[in-house]
């Protein structure tokens, strides 16, 4: 198994294993592969923390951070981080592959700084990451009641004291819409792709 920086050579292949991965999850069909293409020339996108992971020369898994901020109660904004799409291949989920993966990114964004980290997922994978509820920070959901507890909102500080007593509300970065923001760009990307059937399953959440 090796972990390294994606290269310009690997985006078709990383995309097209994003829609794999993605397929059928959320949503009939998925979105994530053309947030990943559009965010490459986004300012938001972390290119220092954007790795593929590779087994026997292939490309199986991928993950790519992005800039985030926070809404403080006072009306201010403050410096924070987010990551996804994360994909493991179809084929090799729940074997281990993904905590791999997202756990060396993590080392890699302390080395830089990085001190916030919150996301979208589910609890039960993720705390094995280190994270837990964001409402045990005074991390609000934006489209949640502020004192609700979200479950599926999970954060993490990765340098000790950074986000010290704060409280805020957080909005995912613009960039991830833009499949919903502009439907006829990502329709065109999509007619790039081999058909696959989308189908209505129970548990998405679109």
């Amino acid at each position: 198994m090796n972990i390294r920086l994606e290269q310009p050579i690997d985006w078709h292949e990383v995309e097209n294993l994003t829609r794999e991965a993605f397929w059928n999850i959320y949503r009939p069909g998925c979105t994530e592969h053309y947030v990943l293409n559009q965010y490459r020339n986004n300012p938001d996108f972390i290119p220092e923390l954007d790795f593929v992971m590779e087994e026997d020369g292939q490309i199986i898994g991928h993950v790519m951070f992005s800039k985030a901020e926070i809404v403080l109660v006072d009306g201010t904004t403050f410096p924070s981080w987010t990551f996804g799409p994360i994909s493991i291949h179809p084929d090799l989920k729940r074997k281990g592959y993904g905590l791999k993966l997202l756990s060396y990114a993590i080392e890699r964004a302390k080395a830089m700084g990085i001190g916030l980290l919150q996301m979208e997922g589910n609890i039960d994978f993720y705390r094995h990451a280190g994270f837990d509820l964001a409402s045990k920070l005074r991390i609000h959901y934006h489209e949640m009641p502020k004192e609700e507890e979200v479950p599926f909102f999970l954060a993490q500080e990765l340098i000790p004291g950074y986000w010290g007593d704060r409280e805020g509300t957080y909005c995912p970065p613009k960039g991830y819409f833009v499949a919903d923001e502009n439907p006829e760009a990502f329709e065109a990307y999509e007619s790039t792709f081999p058909p696959k059937e989308k189908l209505h399953l129970p548990g998405q959440l679109v």
